[in-house]
């Protein structure tokens, strides 16, 4: 089968096309006929090992020495499940899914097994392969961290970074849960956010934005580049800040927690939740929560994708279609 296989850490040039044998299912795992997989932030980061000083030496010893111990990237993906193995009771062949595969990757290939346990859901059959291969990864990461802050119907949320895969998820979901919403992002993602429900739109490129912020009950850091200390002077006494891409908390968040009541959360990996996935997927078929898709490339065209995502200004998510839908 083919299979985008990264060739060494390096620049996009490094994902090259090859193929490479065909995966059968264990008795507890299903194989998935990919039709679409997503480029994402974390899998440039993985390609390129774009990873903080400190954590370096264990993220190499995690990822792989000189090159990916796991070759073939791609964490999110949508298809229809092709054959079972003698075990599996959830699924059967021609199931259409959704699924994530975080922990051993391999969605940029034609064919991929997965435990029959793992991230995987059934598609919903109001939207399209290419929508739901962008779901599993930022919209679970967007509920992960709105219910870490615990939103309250008229509660006033700011999410920065609301026009990126993370960022138009939560603004979705926090009006979902009854919040009022206010989106920061480029004047170019305006109209975008008031689509995705947004209750105030902020350009953050026009002068002084914060001089048009209020005080929030909740504040969503979906792209690292809105300093926690200026975040903190928007905070409530008791307020909530969710950072999605931060490590660690920096001098200034410990300050924080420990001299107030305001709740610091950052550097937290979602859990692997089964029942966050069919959440999800109960709103899409709602019509309550909608991928938001930016561009499409073919597999072949991999290198361009990812060239596209490292500019940092994709809105919503980047697909690559692996198959074409029937």
């Amino acid at each position: 089968m083919k299979a985008i296989v990264c060739t060494k850490y390096g620049p996009p040039e490094v994902l090259q096309l090859q193929e490479i044998e065909k995966p059968v299912p264990k008795a507890n795992e299903v194989l998935i006929k990919i039709y679409a997989t997503t480029a994402t932030v974390a899998d440039c980061r993985v390609r390129s090992f774009t990873v903080p000083l400190a954590f370096w030496l264990p993220a190499r010893l995690i990822l792989g020495i000189r090159k990916p111990k796991k070759p073939v990237l791609g964490a999110e993906l949508a298809g229809k499940i092709e054959a079972v193995g003698k075990n599996v009771k959830r699924f059967q062949a021609g199931d259409p899914v959704f699924a994530a595969t975080l922990q051993n990757f391999g969605a940029y290939a034609e064919y991929i097994c997965l435990p029959e346990a793992g991230l995987i859901a059934l598609k919903p059959a109001n939207i399209t392969y290419e929508e739901a291969a962008a779901i599993p990864i930022g919209a679970r990461t967007a509920l992960h961290f709105l219910k870490k802050g615990n939103i309250q119907k008229g509660q006033n949320v700011l999410i920065y970074g609301a026009s990126g895969s993370v960022g138009t998820y939560a603004v979705q979901l926090a009006k979902c849960f009854g919040a009022s919403v206010t989106g920061v992002c480029s004047g170019a993602n305006l109209d975008l956010v008031k689509a995705l429900g947004a209750d105030n739109v902020i350009d953050y490129t026009v002068g002084d934005f914060t001089q048009k912020l209020e005080m929030y009950d909740v504040i969503l850091v979906a792209v690292d580049k809105f300093p926690f200390p200026v975040c903190n002077r928007f905070l409530k006494p008791e307020g909530i800040y969710l950072n999605v891409t931060a490590v660690v908390k920096t001098l200034p968040m410990l300050w924080a927690s420990l001299t107030s009541k305001k709740k610091i959360i950052v550097g937290e990996t979602p859990p692997e939740s089964v029942e966050d996935m069919n959440f999800l997927k109960s709103l899409v078929k709602a019509g309550v929560l909608k991928p938001v898709l930016d561009r499409s490339y073919p597999l072949e065209q991999i290198v361009e994708a990812h060239r596209y995502v490292e500019k940092a200004h994709k809105k919503g998510n980047v697909v690559v279609v692996v198959h074409e839908e029937v």
